[in-house]
């Protein structure tokens, strides 16, 4: 295939690492403060429920899943999902992620424009990282590098969508330490530094996601742009 050569690991390589390092990391700051109980013994779905009172959003449902970290918050269903552990845990990593997904609810309800933005780019997102992989390789075979550069741009989105996500995801993280200080679920140095710990490293995956993005759309520009080269 295309991208099984040396330049696309040069280019991937560090985008690769940078992801590994993020993975291990968001979760072993998750095993390490999930097994630190908070003081007021509050389980993830006692504290969004509390702060769900707090921010008036009533029209929001609460459910647990089933799977690690598979959190989330669903704007078209009003739906907050948080897995087993985080639902019935009361340890600060548990209360951390809750949180940042109530967070979310309350981007929702303000009508957040990243969040906005974000939930608009989906359907073009998933069109073009399908598309575009087939006009790149279609414009590559045949030798017509307009096809292969209207791929790239479909491509695009992919990087575009993962840019999106950023401030959406910081911004959440900061809407759930606020709220968990002001709360009073959180009580103490140690426990916010925990959360601050989950949280941070829950956003450098967001960062690894971006980088890798970045790159891979880095990689196809080159390979575009060096094949015209060679035409001319």
């Amino acid at each position: 295939m295309f991208y099984m050569n040396p330049q696309y690991l040069i280019y991937m390589a560090p985008a690769f690492l940078l992801m590994l390092l993020a993975q291990w990391y968001v979760k072993s700051q998750y095993k390490k403060w999930g097994r630190v109980p908070i003081r007021t013994r509050l389980t993830g779905a006692e504290a969004a429920e509390r702060l769900k009172s707090t921010g008036g959003l009533y029209e929001v449902a609460l459910q647990q899943i089933g799977g690690n970290l598979t959190d989330h918050y669903d704007p078209r269903k009003k739906v907050l999902s948080l897995s087993t552990n985080v639902y019935r845990g009361n340890s600060v990593a548990a209360v951390a992620i809750a949180a940042h997904e109530l967070g979310h609810a309350l981007q929702d309800q303000e009508g957040y424009y990243p969040l906005r933005l974000r939930s608009m780019l989906v359907p073009a997102v998933n069109i073009g990282s399908t598309l575009g992989w087939i006009l790149i390789a279609v414009g590559l075979f045949i030798n017509m590098i307009g096809i292969a550069w209207l791929g790239v741009f479909a491509f695009s989105g992919g990087a575009i969508f993962a840019l999106a996500t950023l401030p959406v995801e910081l911004d959440a993280s900061a809407r759930a330490k606020r709220l968990l200080r002001d709360s009073g679920i959180i009580q103490g140095d140690e426990e916010l530094r925990g959360v601050n710990s989950v949280l941070n490293a829950a956003a450098l995956t967001y960062v690894a996601s971006l980088f890798t993005a970045a790159m891979q759309l880095l990689y196809w520009v080159s390979v575009v742009s060096g094949r015209g080269r060679r035409r001319r």
